[in-house]
């Protein structure tokens, strides 16, 4: 694709980043038959391929407008686009880009301007959204049933091993996941125990930033990719941690791009690049100590019934991890159930449940549909923003995977 960037970003790291992926599109259109959204609506400018002729025109001069901003919204930012293209367009970093610039000259209205605001401020915060969590469920009782239905009781974490061993991985804490699914890093805390492994929370480490990032508050977002990347390098850097362990592959993901948000930072970009090749999600670090696991498991497995596994996109488009968690599963005993169009978003996509209701239950409705055609027991996933979408609707318990791996060793 030719491209003539207009003076304003043409020579900025943004603009340089831009250019290069505008080139690589070649019009195939082979994006649009993968992206939920078109899939949905019908609409060119609902597709990738829309969205980014929409982005080069803002980015060549042509004013923002309203239409442009809801257009770039209603993207899931779930990549599936990416693993279709042929010719390797990023299209991921190049719609950050775009709703960027159209954001800085398209108002918002005021009350989606509040409700964004509130969101990138409560939700990265772990004690705010424990403070609103615990609001929420006292006054559920006074709540319409619609709304007090999305409320979540509270959960317990399980027993967590209390042995230390010499191989030590930090564990990303998060932001939401502790207070709404806290048995999902106790269940790997017991299973990596088993293995010699001890997983620890690095003090000072929190929320990765990605709900900042994905609503546009990117400063927010970088300040606290460092204090992540101050949290751990000291034991990376001296290697008393192997690495960096995330339970939600959303978070993984936003922190292997810790090297791309940081690469203009003479003073982070280095550590950032080395701490983006350091984090892996759950599943490429089992699947690594797959050995281990072997001799925990019976030769022949108790069978431990059916499961249907929904691959978050940002583990299948993102981390590119593919097939791991089901070979990992099969191997505890579990059957799993083929799962149709598993490629297609569930509608979480972070904040998107709450930013794009409809579109977001539509997307839920038609995934739930097809976890549940033959029928399993359960329904696993590897983001607990997935595990809470799906949960709210589904006919079957909702899990992460790493229970149902913890389940078959205590077993």
């Amino acid at each position: 694709m030719q491209t003539n960037l207009a003076d304003f970003i043409r020579d900025t790291p943004a603009g340089r980043v831009a250019d290069v992926i505008l080139r690589k599109c070649v019009h195939c259109g082979f994006c649009t038959a993968t992206c939920p959204t078109y899939q949905l609506l019908g609409d060119e400018l609902d597709g990738p391929r829309g969205r980014i002729y929409l982005i080069k025109e803002v980015l060549e001069g042509v004013p923002p407008t309203r239409a442009i901003q809801q257009h770039l919204d209603r993207c899931l930012t779930c990549r599936a686009c990416e693993t279709t293209c042929p010719s390797g367009v990023e299209y991921a970093h190049l719609l950050d880009i775009g709703r960027h610039e159209v954001d800085a000259r398209v108002p918002r209205p005021l009350a989606e301007r509040a409700k964004r605001w509130a969101l990138a401020r409560v939700l990265p915060e772990r004690q705010r959204f424990a403070a609103a969590l615990r609001l929420a469920r006292l006054g559920k009782g006074v709540l319409p049933d619609s709304l007090a239905a999305k409320i979540p009781a509270k959960k317990e974490a399980g027993p967590r091993p209390t042995a230390r061993h010499p191989r030590r991985w930090w564990r990303l804490e998060g932001c939401v996941q502790p207070e709404l699914e806290p048995a999902i890093d106790a269940a790997a805390e017991r299973v990596f125990d088993r293995l010699g492994i001890s997983l620890e929370a690095a003090p000072g480490a929190g929320c990765c930033g990605a709900i900042e990032w994905h609503l546009d508050e990117q400063e927010r977002a970088r300040a606290r990719a460092r204090r992540n990347i101050d949290a751990w390098w000291p034991a990376i850097e001296s290697g008393e941690i192997e690495g960096i362990l995330i339970t939600a592959s959303g978070c993984a993901a936003q922190v292997r791009d810790y090297g791309f948000w940081l690469a203009e930072d003479p003073a982070y970009a280095d550590k950032a690049a080395q701490v983006a090749q350091r984090a892996h999600d759950v599943s490429e670090v089992l699947a690594a100590e797959s050995a281990a696991l072997e001799a925990l498991l019976p030769a022949q497995p108790t069978p431990r019934g059916a499961v249907a596994f929904h691959a978050p996109c940002s583990l299948q488009h993102g981390l590119k991890v593919r097939g791991v968690v089901e070979r990992l599963l099969a191997r505890a005993g579990y059957t799993l159930v083929p799962v149709r169009d598993a490629h297609l978003c569930c509608g979480s996509a972070g904040t998107y449940s709450l930013l794009q209701a409809e579109l977001a239950e539509a997307l839920k409705r038609n995934k739930l549909a097809a976890l549940t055609e033959h029928a399993p027991a359960r329904i696993a996933s590897a983001n607990i923003g997935c595990i809470t979408h799906l949960a709210h609707g589904a006919s079957v318990p909702v899990c992460h995977w790493i229970e149902l791996i913890d389940e078959a060793l205590r077993a």
